[in-house]
């Protein structure tokens, strides 16, 4: 066993352990360890400080979730772009949950658009699903506000999948892309630019919203496919 590991065993609690198996399904019950994510994050931005901490971040694939939970938030905490970058590409393809997916969000990312524009676009065309994901995620948290562009949309639309975890990204995305960007976004649903079920759960999650008004809510459910 690793000094790492060593550490993540040492915070591990049963009970959330079993919670997290539960919330997790593709994640292996004998990979979870149980360490709560505020206990990562305070180990993250302590490893983060090592010199050594590149043996854990090329150390791929890892043994437990719980790492690479902690991997995702080292990640997520560096402030250098192209080492940072460096850092995702070579972790995505080993990124197995929507979990460590979802939390991976480096800060760094929002100052260099316009190369994490290209890389997205990469990422798009991965067979992997929690690549395929993450890009998504990215579109929706740095490309719904001033830098939006309706191509961004488009590329989201033009997704096919049959997996669950990408569809619900894209569902989750329209979503916000309605709260953020209503004119532009609501005309991929009226269209009917999406599948049935990520059109239905996109609805589905903005009329959950508090950001859509009433007016948009009772629009948006009569523009749902039965």
């Amino acid at each position: 066993m690793t000094d790492i590991q060593k550490r993540l065993f040492e915070l591990r609690d049963e009970k959330y352990r079993d919670f997290q198996v539960k919330l997790i399904p593709t994640a292996d019950p004998a990979r979870v360890i149980g360490v709560r994510t505020p206990e990562l994050r305070r180990l993250a931005k302590e490893l983060s400080k090592k010199d050594d901490i590149d043996i854990f971040l090329d150390a791929l694939p890892h043994d437990h979730f719980d790492e690479n939970q902690l991997h995702a938030f080292i990640l997520s905490g560096m402030k250098d772009y192209d080492r940072c970058m460096g850092g995702v590409c070579r972790f995505l393809p080993f990124v197995d949950n929507w979990a460590t997916c979802d939390q991976m969000s480096p800060k760094v990312f929002g100052n260099n658009k316009d190369d994490l524009l290209v890389h997205i676009k990469d990422w798009l065309r991965s067979d992997k699903t929690y690549t395929v994901r993450f890009a998504v995620g990215m579109l929706m948290e740095h490309f719904l506000g001033d830098d939006y562009d309706v191509s961004y949309p488009e590329m989201v639309a033009e997704i096919r999948s049959d997996e669950y975890y990408v569809n619900m990204m894209r569902a989750w995305y329209f979503a916000t892309a309605l709260a953020k960007q209503y004119d532009s976004a609501v005309r991929f649903i009226e269209e009917k630019k999406l599948d049935k079920w990520t059109h239905n759960k996109a609805i589905q999650k903005s009329v959950e919203s508090y950001r859509i008004t009433p007016e948009q809510k009772a629009y948006l459910r009569s523009l749902k496919i039965k």
